[in-house]
């Protein structure tokens, strides 16, 4: 099966003219506090759909998946407090013409930050809706000059059991450090982004402090929490989920409701806050709802492969 674009996108993938045109009214629902002189250099509110309303903070920052702090979806607000996050520095490695150990303020310094809106999708089929702070992934990766041989990059979470409890678990199943990766072009694509901060506040260390990826056309385990390694290489790099399990977890992992997880449907998901009388559920979207921007980047595969 290949997903083919339709030439004109359908109702439920246009965003909202009042959505893209009223910005002042977005953020003051956000509750961000931001002041329009203070306004970060650029909102994108790409793939939005009409009742796509921000996730509630508490269960933002209160529900997650962090494997470095435990199974449970609120162990790593209960336990990521004893991860130390400052001060941090990042390994770059691989082909490009800079590298080394870098100070992560200094990697920051003089790049754009912006507010991403976005959807995130839970491989386990629940969602949300995030106000991310941070900044372009493309510009924190041009810094290093990767050169032509650079097909993939890899990232590496934080590898800390003293402070990461899950790491020290005696069953945890996951070798560690989690690593996860990107074609170059992926991680290139205007929409992926580096979070430094949500809700207009720095990213708290449950949900990946001081740093972290975000790329929103894939399942959420595509993107690594705490890194401090960043890897240019010409092979396709390892990651986590794929190593452990690679008939449920591929290494592109682009959202696509036609392919089923083996062990339940992707068709529809459960958007957060939800409860049993009220499972909150809708359909899930190709792309996770940005194809328009993002299919071009798989032409020609067979997508039911490469999910």
């Amino acid at each position: 099966m290949r997903y083919r674009r339709n030439s004109t996108p359908t109702g439920s993938e246009i965003t909202p003219e009042s959505i893209v045109l009223n910005r002042r009214r977005v953020v003051g629902v956000l509750g961000l506090g931001l002041g329009m002189a203070t306004m970060p250099a650029g909102t994108v509110l790409a793939g939005l759909q009409a009742d796509d309303t921000p996730t509630p903070e508490a269960i933002v920052t209160g529900y997650n998946n962090f494997y470095e702090f435990g199974t449970g979806k609120f162990d790593p607000a209960e336990y990521a407090h004893e991860m130390t996050v400052r001060p941090w520095t990042v390994e770059v490695s691989g082909e490009a013409a800079r590298t080394g150990t870098f100070a992560l303020d200094d990697l920051l310094k003089g790049l754009a930050v912006e507010e991403r809106i976005y959807r995130f999708r839970c491989v386990e089929a629940w969602s949300m809706v995030v106000p991310w702070q941070g900044v372009a992934l493309k510009a924190v990766l041009e810094q290093f000059r990767p050169n032509g041989n650079a097909k993939f990059v890899a990232f590496t979470t934080l590898e800390r059991p003293k402070e990461m409890r899950g790491q020290r678990a005696l069953f945890s199943g996951i070798d560690w450090p989690y690593v996860e990766g990107l074609r170059m072009d992926e991680a290139y694509h205007p929409l992926a982004f580096m979070a430094t901060g949500l809700y207009g506040k720095p990213l708290p260390n449950q949900n990946g402090a001081p740093w972290r990826l975000v790329v929103p056309w894939k399942y959420g385990f595509k993107s690594a929490k705490s890194i401090v390694r960043i890897h240019f290489t010409n092979r396709q790099p390892r990651n986590t989920w794929n190593t452990l399990q690679a008939s449920e977890y591929g290494f592109y992992a682009n959202v696509n409701p036609s392919v089923d997880h083996p062990r339940w449907s992707q068709a529809t998901e459960r958007r957060l806050p939800s409860t049993l009388l009220n499972p909150n559920r809708r359909p899930t979207l190709p792309f996770n709802g940005y194809a328009e921007e993002v299919a071009s980047l798989y032409d020609g595969m067979d997508l039911r492969r490469y999910f």
